[in-house]
C-alpha cells in the first residue's frame, strides 16, 4: 500500500504549534490593556481607541533583531531576544511622542520547538508589559527546509497614538536647544555584523569566555537586551510637552546618522564625547577590532540609547525630573547653526 503523507512528514507539526500557543497564552493575556477586545486565537487583534484623544494620530513602526540572533543560536539562549524585537519598535515610535498601544510579532522557524518559541514570545510579552502596550496578535510560521533546525527570525510591529497637535517633529528644534541623554543597556541590537566579525572571527572567541573587565562572559554581555524607554520618557512627553523639542533613538547609524533625523535644515549638533562614561564593551570592541573611533560612533550607540532635545530654559527641569524618578541623565551637547551634521569633541576625540 502506498504511504500516506502528512503535513508533519513534510516538516510542519501542527500539534507542536498548538503546544506553543498553550505555553504562551497566559503571558500574552497579561499584557492586555482595557482597550483590547476579543481573545487570543482570532484572525486579527481588536483594539478600541480611547476617546481621550481629540485628534488621534496613529504612529507605527516595524523592525527586527538582525544578526544578534546568531548569538542566541550560538549560546542556545532565547529569553532576551523578544525584548530586542519590542524595544526596536516601541522606542522608534516613542520619539514622535506616541504612547505605544499594541504590538504584533512574526516568528519564522525551521522546525517548531514549543519551548524555544515560548522563551522568545515570553520575552516579547514581558517587554510589552513593561512598555505599557498590549501583545494582541502574532504569527509563528514553521518553514521546513527554509531555516536550519534550531534557527529562526523574528520581526515586530508596534502601533502607538499621539494627539495631532503634540506630534514631535524636527520643526520644533531651535538653535541653543540642549541635548539630554539616557544611557543604553549595552550594544542593543545594532552593529552585530561588525561585533561578530570582531569577537568571533578576529578574536576567535566562542561566546563563553569570561571577560574580567565586564564581570561576565562575552556572550552574556552581547545578549543583554535593548533597553525599553517608554516608562522613562512618556512622563516627560506628557509633562514637558512644549519644552521637549525632539527625541532621537540611537540605533543603526549611531550618532552621525540618527541625530540629524531630528534636526531641521540649517541646524547641527555639537556633542561632548566626555559627558558620559562609555561602557567597557565599546572600548573592548574598538581595541579588539582596531576600529576607527568615527566608525564606532557611526555604528554603535556608545552607551547612549535615547536623546532628548530640550528648550535651553527647561533642560535643567527635565533633567531633574528624570533624576528624581531614579533615571541617569547626561547633558551631552547642544543644537547649533550648521549643515545638518554632528560634531563630537572631547572624550576619545581629544578636542
Amino acid at each position: 500500500m502506498e504511504e500516506k503523507l502528512t503535513y508533519r512528514d513534510a516538516g510542519v507539526d501542527i500539534d507542536a504549534g498548538n503546544e506553543s500557543v498553550r505555553l504562551i497564552k497566559d503571558c500574552v493575556k497579561a499584557t492586555y490593556r482595557p482597550e483590547v477586545l476579543g481573545d487570543l486565537g482570532g484572525f486579527g487583534g481588536l483594539f478600541a481607541l480611547s476617546a481621550k484623544y481629540q485628534e488621534p494620530v496613529l504612529v507605527s513602526g516595524t523592525d527586527g533583531v538582525g544578526t544578534k540572533l546568531r548569538l542566541a543560536f550560538l549560546l542556545d539562549r532565547h529569553d532576551t531576544i523578544g525584548q530586542d524585537a519590542v524595544a526596536m519598535c516601541v522606542n522608534d515610535i516613542l520619539v514622535q511622542g506616541a504612547e505605544p498601544l499594541f504590538f504584533l510579532d512574526y516568528l519564522a522557524v525551521g522546525k517548531l520547538d514549543p519551548k524555544q518559541v515560548a522563551d522568545v514570545v515570553k520575552g516579547v510579552a514581558q517587554a510589552c508589559k513593561e512598555s505599557g502596550c498590549a501583545l494582541i496578535g502574532g504569527e509563528t510560521a514553521e518553514m521546513a527546509g527554509f531555516y536550519p533546525v534550531g534557527e529562526y527570525d523574528i520581526a515586530g510591529f508596534a502601533v502607538g497614538v499621539v494627539e495631532k497637535s503634540k506630534v514631535i517633529t524636527s520643526a520644533r528644534v531651535k538653535e541653543g536647544d540642549v541635548l539630554l541623554a539616557l544611557p543604553s543597556s549595552g550594544v542593543h541590537s545594532n552593529g552585530y555584523s561588525l561585533v561578530r566579525k570582531i569577537v568571533f572571527e578576529k578574536q576567535g572567541m566562542k561566546g563563553d569566555e569570561y571577560i574580567e573587565s565586564l564581570g561576565k562572559t562575552i556572550g552574556e554581555e552581547l545578549l543583554t537586551p535593548t533597553r525599553l524607554y517608554p516608562k522613562a520618557c512618556l512622563p516627560i512627553i506628557q509633562r514637558f510637552d512644549e519644552a521637549l523639542h525632539g527625541m532621537v533613538h540611537i540605533t543603526g547609524g549611531g550618532f552621525y546618522e540618527n541625530i540629524p533625523r531630528a534636526l531641521p535644515d540649517g541646524l547641527a549638533a555639537e556633542i561632548d564625547g566626555g559627558a558620559w562614561e562609555m561602557p567597557k564593551i565599546f572600548r573592548l570592541l574598538q581595541e579588539w577590532g582596531n576600529v576607527d573611533w568615527h566608525e564606532m560612533y557611526r555604528t554603535f550607540n556608545m552607551g547612549i540609547g535615547m536623546v532628548l532635545i530640550a528648550a535651553e530654559e527647561q533642560a535643567g527641569a527635565i533633567r531633574k525630573f528624570l533624576e528624581d524618578a531614579g533615571e541617569v541623565c547626561y547633558e551631552i551637547g547642544k543644537v547649533t547653526k550648521g549643515s545638518h551634521d554632528v560634531t563630537i569633541k572631547g572624550g576619545v576625540f581629544h578636542g
